[in-house]
Parts: C-alpha cells; structure tokens; sequence
C-alpha cells in the first residue's frame, strides 16, 4: 500500500496573486503592462521573459494570470519540439476563445530547447503563430541574445528577471514555513538562502529536503546539503598541482572539480605565474599548458576524444612537474578573470549585433553593412545630438529598447 503522495513545495506554495512575489517587481510591471497594451500594439506581438533559473519567470506569469482573470495555456519547448506539434496546439489554440469567454494568455516555456536538429521547424513554426495570435505569447528563456532567437527576438517585447538577493528568497522561505508549521532558526534559514544563489526553486527544494519528516531546519541539516552537494574546490585542485611533486596525485587533482577543462586551463594560466617564479620552472608549465591545448584543438577539430587524456596530463602532472623543487611559500589563488572579460565582451557584441539587425531592417541593409557603416554613426548622433524630439523620433523608428539607447549612448 503506497503512502500519501508527497507535493513539492514550489508548486504547492506558488504564488496566487502578483502581490506575493518577491523581487521582481519592475518586470512583473513591465509584463503586465504588454499584455494591457497587447490589443493596441502593432510591433510587439510577444513578450520574452529571460534570466537565470528559479528567479520567478514561470510562476509570475501564472500569478499574473490569476490577477487578470486569464485563462492560461502552458507549452513547454521540451514537449513540443517540432513544427506539426506547435502548429497543432498552440496555433488552434492563438486563434480560438477560450472557454467562458474569458481572456486567453499562452505562455511557452523555456523555448532554449528550441535548437537543434531535432526541432525540425519548430522554431520557425513559433515565429509565424506570433503575428497571427489573437492573444498575448508569453515565451520563457535564459538568453535572449543567442543568434538563432534574432528573428523572435526584433519582434518581441524582451524583459528581464534578475537573480534574487538573499533577503528576497528568506521571505518566501519564512512564509512556506509558516504555512507547513515548520520551526527553523532565523539565521539558519538566511543561511540556506544565501546557499541558494539566487535560484528560488532550488532554496524551496532544500527547504522541503531538510525538513522532511522533522518539520524543523536544524543546523547540523545544513552541513548535510553541504555534503550532497560537496565538490572539490578549484582551490583545492591547484593546491594538488602545485605544492606536491607526485604525478601520480596530480594527475587525480581536477577529478572531482565541476569545472570543464577550457576553464580548468584558465585557472591555471592565472596562477602559475602567482607559485611559479623561477623562469625555467615558469617556461615547462606553459609549454605543458601549451601541448594540452594543442590536444584540445585536435579533438575540436577532428572529434578525436581519445586524446583528451594527454591533455588533462599536460596540465596536471605536466604542470606539477615542472619545478625543479617544490615551493614553500603559500600563495593566494585566485580565480581566471578571462572567463569574466570573455562573457562581458560576448554580451557587448550581442547587444551590438540586436541593435545592427534593427538598422539593417529599416535601411534594407545587411547586418554586416549596419555595423560597420551605419552603426558608428547613430553612435555619434546619440552622444552629441541635444535634440531630444529627433532623438526620439529615431528610437522609435528604429523601435530601440532603453537598453539598447544606454548602450549607444555610451
């Protein structure tokens, strides 16, 4: 005989009404003034809502919803994947009332699983529904600016959610508490909150782990998410690279490190010059970095995986042993800032790259002729034209976002 069927906390306790969400109130705003708005908008068809898992995107929809009285349609991309699938479900459904007569929203959720070949048109079925549905389309995602989404994209609404701080996630954390009469320190249940990282969903799943049976949030409950979640640091890792000079315990160094090895190779190019300081010590470090990245470039290249174990043993052993002696100064590691530069350069030339495909739609022009030519040149009149009505007329001819009047701004 099977016992009571346990829910999960973060569908039992989502939010009814927008007044119970938590930290993201400039863009639940946002979106409620889109689907307000959605009748007598003739450009933005359908809002993407984007930002890390677990910060509210999906539940403030249906909160959302509740407080307009909505009928809401939920699609999931990993259901329905290809063109015949959408076609079939969210094009009947963009198009008829819904039951009672009441108000539609159709949300689709998480469209990121829309790439791939498995897709099979999917995400170009999704593109000629938008124009033609008679309701507002709400789709869910993490990035917005991956390039497969550019189309979409010019012709979407784009609101972001932001990661929540730790005081916004304790909130919610005290109320379901409250509500399941689970007793809980205030500290410890801040700690758990701040163990989070910003995701929602993952602090009401530990909430409901640790407290399963006991309904109360010990202490020592969490040294134990400490020990589910365990993973040896990157710290720890270099620590085995660099202060001892057994191959064979270096070789095991990045085992249990949730780090790929093009980042694992960063944080290495960051701090050999920090523990190596004798020049020839210095130059067989890099060049044991500089075979394993060759490796690496042969398996990118040619698919050749199996060499994938001479490149971890070039930058483990390899580096280990490149010092004529160990070093017996301790020195602070510290993490690659490449990784930092890499993606806020990517996200510049994303931004860059959405305001040209903006231009080049409204001047008949490629994209490539939008940024070299016209770009530069918008940038100019945006920093030094006071004209504040032509500015104007210009952002809303070529429909910029205040994000993307920031970024020509500066």
């Amino acid at each position: 005989m099977s016992g009571p069927t346990i829910s999960p906390f973060f569908k039992k306790h989502r939010p009814s009404s927008t007044s119970e969400l938590q930290g993201q109130d400039k863009a639940v705003v946002e979106l409620k003034n889109y689907i307000a708005s959605f009748k007598s908008s003739k450009i933005k068809k359908a809002a993407i809502i984007y930002g890390p898992p677990g910060t509210g995107k999906t539940c403030s929809v249906h909160a959302l919803a509740n407080d307009l009285n909505l009928e809401i349609l939920e699609i999931n991309a990993s259901d329905f994947r290809n063109a015949d699938n959408i076609d079939s479900i969210l094009g009947s459904a963009s198009r008829q009332m819904s039951l009672f007569a009441k108000g539609k929203l159709i949300l689709f959720d998480e469209i990121d699983g829309l790439s791939g070949n498995k897709d099979r048109g999917g995400l170009q079925a999704l593109m000629k529904i938008i124009p033609k549905s008679a309701f507002p389309i709400v789709c869910t995602m993490q990035n917005p600016y991956d390039q497969k989404f550019a189309t979409i994209r010019k012709k979407s609404l784009l609101i972001e959610f932001h990661s929540l701080n730790y005081l916004s996630i304790n909130k919610v954390l005290e109320n379901i508490c409250s509500k399941e009469s689970i007793k809980f320190e205030p500290d410890i249940l801040k700690s758990l909150a701040r163990r989070s990282g910003g995701d929602l969903r993952s602090a009401i799943n530990d909430l409901q782990l640790l407290t399963l049976g006991s309904n109360s949030l010990e202490k020592d409950d969490l040294d134990l998410l400490a020990d589910r979640d365990k993973v040896e640091s990157m710290l720890s890792a270099l620590i085995k690279v660099f202060k001892n000079s057994d191959p064979k315990i270096a070789l095991d160094a990045f085992n249990n490190v949730d780090e790929d090895i093009d980042k694992q190779i960063l944080w290495l190019d960051q701090n050999i010059p920090v523990e190596y300081t004798r020049p020839a010590d210095l130059a067989r470090a890099y060049d044991s970095l500089s075979r394993a990245d060759v490796f690496l470039g042969r398996i990118r290249r040619w698919q050749h995986w199996r060499f994938l174990v001479y490149a971890s043993s070039h930058i483990t052993a390899g580096v280990s042993s490149a010092k004529d002696e160990k070093y017996k100064t301790f020195n602070q590691y510290k993490p690659t800032q490449r990784i930092l530069s890499i993606w806020k350069a990517n996200m510049k030339y994303m931004k860059r790259r959405s305001i040209a495909e903006k231009v080049a739609e409204k001047t008949h022009s490629s994209t490539k002729a939008a940024l070299q030519s016209t770009l530069p040149y918008l940038q100019h009149i945006y920093k030094h034209n006071k004209d504040k009505t032509s500015i104007s007329q210009m952002t809303g001819f070529f429909d910029f976002g205040d994000d993307e009047v920031t970024w020509l701004q500066k």
